[in-house]
């Protein structure tokens, strides 16, 4: 951000780029230009949505008429006009029919962002292009303002105002970083068997604390609800592993909810469980960030579709999704087990207006009856947990709303603090809290144990072997920063595989230490010691998040890899995995990534 008085201009929208912007008391923003890099570091940097936000709604650029300065080549402005489009006004008509959604629901979606969408002063839709002056570049020029903006090279720029120049190098920042201070666990959690955990619950106009995510935890593994901006970051700081994340739960299309970048990066491909429209949305939407094809972006992902109203069972859970009333479509779900002979379930909401609101477009014959009726049912009706958007505004809702709700616990999204009429009634889902529905037991670890072996190893394998191995198999908890193993220790007859978290590898010459390598949940570690033969460990392994291993018998292990024929496999695919890491193209991957890529080889 460079500021002159009472001029400002943005160069790159980074995830939550708004919050940093709040948190440095920006006063006014008036110009953006937007970079040749589409993504840095696992985040997109054309987030451009809650920053027009701000520009409109905070610095009253709405109310006082004024265009908001866009700066960048005539393509790249194309795609985030395209994609401000879908986010802020939602689908077309011509869309909806090629998605063949029903027409009930086409004429409620398009008649709910027709009513909820801005307006200019003849009561007809604002259209995205309206909101600003585009100033493209000509010959790397462009004039905004006071602002003087030449074009030096990638990412590079030369800014003079006033005859001050300042030169702009972004290919110096090789990190983002959320504008927040992040809180990490220390403490390892079990797994559960119905669980909900707090990745972040705050709006995207909230400075201080992430936007709203949420990860569903379904017998040790996760369904991400939504996937908030810096996902690898906040799994990192709950220890929840990539590995252990089989899908996102997709509500809607706005920029704090539907930051879907990190999810291609995932070591496998991500079930996106959602309605056909919103997937469609999710995979336009990623082709602008990142001007790739659609058909390249959708190879990255899984459609489970759900239909609203219907219920969906997934791997003996049932997700019964529901429509909500919203700005753009969105949709709630509710997440149900049968446990010991009874129905558990967690019921998420969803972005949603408030009632009186929704009563009030039921009446102009825009929301339906059925939608109205569910919605009020779903507030009075029996969950073990329901969350819901306390947010108020003109688009979110009201903790009025859940006064008269049978469930256990009703916990709130998108506000920052409760009225004290409604906080010995209701709670706030703030980031790294956990809510526990079915707890958990030794069957969990178990089960991954199979699961990330077999993975592993390229390959099933017996359950006698199976029966074998965990014959003496013990689950170990390491608090964040403990050390696991030690370099030059020699073996005290145990391997080990992480179940949940992250470890960092660690070698040290006598002289400096060096992280050689990043595990995370489903690898081995301590093998090597038995399969070289050379019964010491040959680096240290520390755990950079909180880590639940389980550790069974070397002895057990060898017989087993011996008898199997995967040692002489497991010694090639390492050396493999050790001359891969050298090579530039490769050097950044996960180890997971790796291995894989190494069993192939």
């Amino acid at each position: 951000m460079l500021q002159y008085g009472k001029e400002s201009l943005l160069i790159g929208q980074p995830p939550e780029v708004l919050k940093g912007l709040l948190l440095n008391k920006t006063p006014t923003f008036n110009t953006m230009v937007l970079t040749d890099s589409k993504e840095k570091d696992g985040s997109l940097l054309n987030n451009l949505e809650f920053p027009l936000y701000f520009f409109l709604f905070m610095s009253n650029g709405l109310a006082e008429g004024r265009k908001l300065n866009l700066i960048g080549c005539p393509d790249d402005i194309s795609r985030v006009f395209r994609l401000l489009r879908l986010t802020l006004l939602g689908p077309t008509s011509v869309e909806l029919e090629s998605w063949g959604t029903p027409k009930k629901i086409q004429r409620e979606w398009l008649e709910a962002a027709h009513y909820l969408a801005l307006k200019d002063e003849r009561g007809q839709v604002r259209e995205v292009e309206s909101f600003f002056n585009v100033i493209p570049f000509e010959n790397d020029k462009a004039e905004a303002g006071s602002f003087t903006v030449v074009h030096t090279g990638h990412d590079s720029y030369s800014v003079t105002f006033n005859g001050d120049s300042l030169d702009v190098d972004l290919n110096e920042d090789r990190h983002i970083n959320p504008p927040y201070q992040m809180q990490s666990d220390f403490i390892p959690r079990d797994l559960v068997k119905l669980g909900l955990e707090i990745l972040g619950s705050a709006s995207g106009f909230t400075a201080d604390e992430p936007c709203t995510g949420l990860a569903l935890c379904y017998n040790g593994s996760y369904i991400l609800i939504d996937s908030l901006p810096y996902l690898d970051k906040h799994l990192f700081a709950r220890g929840i592993s990539k590995n252990s994340v089989s899908a996102v739960f997709l509500t809607h299309l706005h920029d704090d909810h539907c930051a879907m970048f990190p999810l291609i990066l995932m070591p496998h491909k991500v079930e996106v469980i959602t309605t056909r429209e919103i997937f469609e949305m999710a995979m336009e939407k990623l082709s602008c960030n990142l001007n790739w094809n659609k058909d390249v972006v959708r190879e990255y992902f899984h459609l489970i579709e759900v239909i609203p109203g219907e219920t969906h069972k997934y791997f003996g859970m049932e997700i019964k999704p529901h429509l909500t009333v919203h700005s753009i479509p969105t949709i709630g779900a509710t997440f149900s087990v049968h446990h010991k002979g009874s129905r558990r379930e967690i019921c998420l909401i969803g972005d949603n207006n408030g009632m009186d609101s929704i009563k009030e477009m039921q009446k102009l014959g825009i929301v339906s009856h059925s939608t109205y009726d569910n919605l009020s049912r779903i507030f009075t009706d029996r969950f073990d947990l329901l969350v819901a958007d306390g947010g108020a505004g003109a688009i979110h809702g009201d903790p009025i709303d859940a006064l008269n709700s049978d469930s256990d616990r009703v916990v709130f999204v998108h506000v920052e603090h409760l009225a004290h009429q409604f906080t010995t009634t209701f709670s706030l889902a703030s980031s790294g809290k956990r809510y526990i529905v079915v707890d958990g037991d030794e069957s969990i670890y178990v089960s991954l144990m199979n699961q990330y072996l077999s993975s592993s190893l390229g390959e099933s394998f017996s359950e006698r072997w199976a029966r074998s191995i965990m014959a003496e198999d013990e689950v170990r908890r390491y608090n964040k920063g403990d050390v696991i193993l030690v370099q030059e220790e020699r073996s005290r007859g145990y391997v080990y595989l992480i179940l949940t978290g992250y470890c960092d590898v660690v070698m040290y010459d006598g002289e400096e230490f060096q992280t050689v390598a990043s595990l995370q949940a489903g690898e081995v570690i301590g093998e090597m010691a038995i399969v070289t033969g050379s019964l010491k460990r040959n680096a240290n392994v520390v755990a950079s998040s909180p880590v639940t291993v389980m550790v069974f018998s070397e002895e057990n292990f060898n017989e087993f890899i011996v008898r199997e024929g995967f040692r002489d496999k497991l010694l090639k695919r390492w050396e493999m995995r050790t001359e891969l890491k050298m090579l530039p193209q490769f050097s950044e991957l996960i180890s997971t990534v790796l291995e894989k890529i190494s069993s192939l080889a």
